[in-house]
């Protein structure tokens, strides 16, 4: 297909896909949408502009594979040619010079069709398809990349909507410690210093609970732009009954490398463009080779003036015409040649694309094995922290009501609480995203 055809064939597809998103996104406007992590996959899966634009060049190799079948058949043209001519010369039959009218006209059918080309049409055949294949598989890397990104995405928020439920908390104990030293500190019993210092600690913890406020919504932004979301809708994810970090044991680090290598579609890619190039070594090599070809045509014509009328003459000179063509090269000046040697360059090429990818994609799901083992170690780490720090807290809250404890020393437990805190549920998020992540590259699908 010329290139310039491919490009106004492509610009009216995408103006027909972008007429149907805006369509589909003019039905969500006004809506307020909420999702889980399934649904916002699939979305994104749909509309994800990336992902689209590769289903355009899907349909595009689709179209080149249909065009080289068809190289297989004959084709078929018609001509036809009409004059009308005046001149001086033009004679009625006598020996005068007259002007006048001559008309004549010409009218042929003529097919092709090539027999033989050294295998070309053959290996494009299985090479476009080769390729329409590769397109779909980079579909799916699209989709795979999109998944994970959402993932991490969605269970940020969900970091966040559990920070702001656990300064939501503290904030009203330190309120509520805030009211009873200001009673105490109205009949005497306390220094203003520690009153102060709890003020102070409950701005403190107001400011850290506006903080995880706007960490929200930051981060339920950046989910709603990823989903390409209308700017003008109202969007919010919804929470799993339980989101526990895992505790069963993980599959060994050789078997998920195994599985990836075997399944995972950028080594199928890969795979694929080593044999594409193959195919071009193969096709650049027919130019070595003979080529024949086979050709038919019909003709017929008439002019007036021949005393003959119109269906006589087209009768008496139609004619029919078979005829092969065999051509040889010979001398081709190095530009065979120079062919087949840049296809087999591109050939190793390819290969090393493919090796590339293979260690990259180990490394890859060594460093998702490792890091599952090292949030799992922190996740137990933080765990244990925060059982001891939240009973530390508890007990100094406590003896804060009754008057026995230091304010001083009071805050510093609470603060210790609170770095706990934030520990364990971050490393709790860290370990399911990490195990999540690794899954995946085992062939997993992402659910919560």
């Amino acid at each position: 297909m010329p290139l310039k055809v491919k490009h106004i064939i492509t610009f009216f597809f995408l103006l027909a896909v972008g007429s149907q998103l805006r369509a589909q996104d003019s039905t969500l406007v006004g809506q307020s949408l909420k999702w889980d992590l399934a649904k916002c996959i699939d979305y994104a899966k749909k509309n994800n502009i990336q992902i689209n634009s590769l289903r355009l060049s899907q349909q595009t190799s689709q179209q080149e594979y249909l065009l080289a079948k068809a190289a297989r058949l004959p084709d078929l043209s018609a001509t036809g040619s009409q004059t009308f001519a005046h001149g001086n010369n033009f004679s009625n039959g006598d020996n005068g010079r007259h002007s006048g009218y001559n008309v004549s006209g010409s009218y042929g059918l003529s097919s092709n069709v090539t027999l033989y080309n050294g295998s070309y049409i053959n290996n494009n055949i299985s090479q476009k398809n080769l390729q329409v294949q590769s397109a779909n598989l980079s579909i799916l890397q699209q989709e795979n990349d999109i998944v994970l990104q959402i993932t991490q995405a969605y269970l940020t928020v969900l970091l966040d909507k559990e920070s702001v439920i656990y300064n939501t908390d503290l904030l009203s104990t330190t309120q509520a410690q805030v009211k009873l030293q200001q009673q105490r500190y109205n009949v005497g019993s306390v220094a203003r210093k520690d009153l102060i210092q709890l003020q102070a600690q409950q701005a403190t913890d107001q400011y850290t609970l506006v903080n995880s406020q706007n960490a929200v919504r930051n981060d339920l932004l950046t989910l709603k732009q990823l989903l390409v979301l209308p700017t003008d809708l109202s969007f919010d994810i919804m929470k799993p009954d339980t989101v526990m970090a895992p505790i069963d044991s993980v599959s060994s680090f050789p078997e998920a490398e195994q599985t990836a290598l075997q399944n995972r579609p950028e080594v199928k890619n890969g795979e694929l463009g080593v044999k594409i190039a193959q195919f071009d070594v193969d096709k650049a090599k027919a130019g070595y080779k003979p080529t024949l070809t086979a050709g038919a045509s019909l003709n017929t014509g008439y002019a007036n003036g021949q005393g003959v009328s119109f269906g006589n003459q087209i009768n008496n000179n139609f004619y029919q015409q078979l005829g092969v063509n065999l051509s040889i090269p010979i001398f081709t000046k190095r530009v065979v040649k120079t062919q087949v040697e840049e296809a087999k360059i591109n050939v190793k090429q390819s290969q090393l694309d493919l090796k590339n990818t293979k260690i990259t994609l180990s490394q890859t799901v060594e460093r998702a094995y490792i890091n599952v083992q090292n949030a799992r170690s922190q996740f137990s780490a933080a765990a244990e922290e925060y059982k001891f720090s939240k009973e530390s807290y508890r007990i100094a809250s406590e003896q804060l009501k009754v008057g026995v404890a230091n304010t001083v020393d009071f805050l510093l437990q609470k603060n210790l609480f609170v770095q706990a805190q934030q520990s364990f549920v971050q490393a709790k998020y860290n370990a399911l995203l990490t195990l999540k992540i690794y899954d995946f590259y085992r062939g997993v699908p992402i659910t919560l």
